[in-house]
């Protein structure tokens, strides 16, 4: 996420050109987090301080990676934080099961006096060659200034599907994750579905034939009316087709008729639409997210 406009920062080039002393870039301290989630609050005027307090205390309180910044990094003036780049880092299972270090670009404000500085804070924050560094959320007037920054599409938009339209698998069940239940799943899978629904999330596992598959969605409005479920985690989007009308089924009894999901295109086996108008998501480092892997992003801590 980030509120910077061309016109905003045009307008600001009195200010950008005076000359600022004492500005520093640094981590982000748990005692900052009052001033980050104030300054936060002025840059995005539709979210509360609540809001990012409660995202910020969920990060605090997971295992995170040993060796980085516990929640990004700041502009610092005077001691006080003007500007901002909320970094997310996780360890997550690779394809081969090896560990990836990984680090959601959550949301990046400074305020109007400091913008002089918003590209030297994005440099050094994205610096680390051994770290996948991704963008889930830009805006698309800022989609050409994230390419500049280094960044490749590695979503190019999003599906609308009504998953219950399809038809089921026979001999699939559907159900809620218990953590008495956990046969045929990884342990990094059993962390990643209990950390989900400790935070909201409703996370979901199929069984067939002995076989058990990992699903994680969120739900929410659009436009604070239409219930849509998205989906944050599966481990593999060909389970998500298959299956569609079973999971959807599933769903369609939780509320929710429509599910959100991230695609390069349409998707024959689903009952929806495609569009590349919204969705894009950007990466850069050596192992880019598969689609249908936004597990422990700004998506599952910040949001309900």
């Amino acid at each position: 996420m980030q509120p910077i406009r061309k016109a905003e920062m045009a307008s600001d080039t009195a200010a950008q050109t005076r000359p600022l002393t004492g500005v520093r870039i640094r981590e982000i301290r748990t005692a900052d987090l009052a001033a980050v989630a104030a300054l936060l609050t002025r840059g995005f005027a539709f979210r509360s301080e609540a809001y990012w307090l409660r995202g910020l205390e969920r990060h605090a309180a997971r295992p995170r990676p040993a060796g980085f910044p516990a929640f990004g990094y700041c502009l610092d003036h005077g001691g006080v934080p003007v500007g901002v780049i909320l970094l997310l880092f996780s360890n997550v299972q690779g394809p081969d099961g090896a560990v990836i270090v990984r680090a959601n670009v959550s949301s990046w404000y400074v305020e109007p006096a400091f913008r002089a500085f918003s590209s030297m804070l994005v440099r050094a924050a994205t610096r680390d060659k051994t770290v996948t560094y991704f963008n889930i959320t830009p805006a698309p007037h800022t989609w050409p200034q994230v390419e500049a920054q280094g960044f490749s599409v590695y979503c190019k938009g999003q599906i609308y599907a009504a998953p219950a339209l399809s038809r089921p698998v026979a001999g699939v069940a559907i159900d809620e994750f218990a953590a008495g239940a956990v046969d045929g799943l990884s342990a990094y899978e059993i962390d990643l579905l209990r950390q989900h629904a400790d935070w909201g999330c409703l996370s979901v596992v199929a069984r067939e034939a002995g076989v058990t598959r990992p699903f994680v969605f969120q739900k929410h409005h659009v436009k604070n009316i239409l219930p849509i479920y998205r989906l944050l985690y599966c481990r593999d989007m060909a389970d998500l087709t298959r299956l569609a009308g079973n999971l959807g089924r599933f769903l369609l009894g939780r509320g929710g008729l429509l599910v959100r999901l991230d695609a390069n295109a349409a998707m024959p086996a689903l009952v929806g639409w495609y569009s590349d108008k919204r969705g894009r998501k950007y990466a850069k480092g050596p192992h880019p997210p598969r689609l249908g892997d936004l597990a422990f992003t700004e998506a599952a801590l910040f949001d309900r």
